[in-house]
């Protein structure tokens, strides 16, 4: 997992925060993440300006600890960034 993601409790979720170069850049990085909602029956909670997009992960309600499977997603979406952002 990058260090894109910051763990944080009550609830248990993972919270991301991904900067671009252009508008552009984040339209396909959002598309990309849709498909993957699609994919996987996850939809994070996610807002988006012209050249950033901040994602939610949430753990369910009764877990003090964020599980491997929204580690996994948050992996799964760092793959999506296109290497030129840091």
């Amino acid at each position: 997992m990058s260090d894109h993601w910051k763990v944080r409790k009550r609830p248990a979720r993972l919270e991301g925060r991904f900067e671009f170069e252009s508008y552009d850049d984040t339209r396909d990085f959002l598309d990309l993440a849709a498909e993957l909602a699609e994919r996987e029956d996850y939809y994070p909670d996610m807002s988006f300006g012209r050249t950033h997009v901040s994602i939610t992960l949430k753990s369910e309600e009764e877990e003090s600890e964020v599980n491997e499977n929204i580690k996994r997603y948050a992996e799964m979406l760092d793959e999506l960034v296109p290497p030129s952002v840091p």
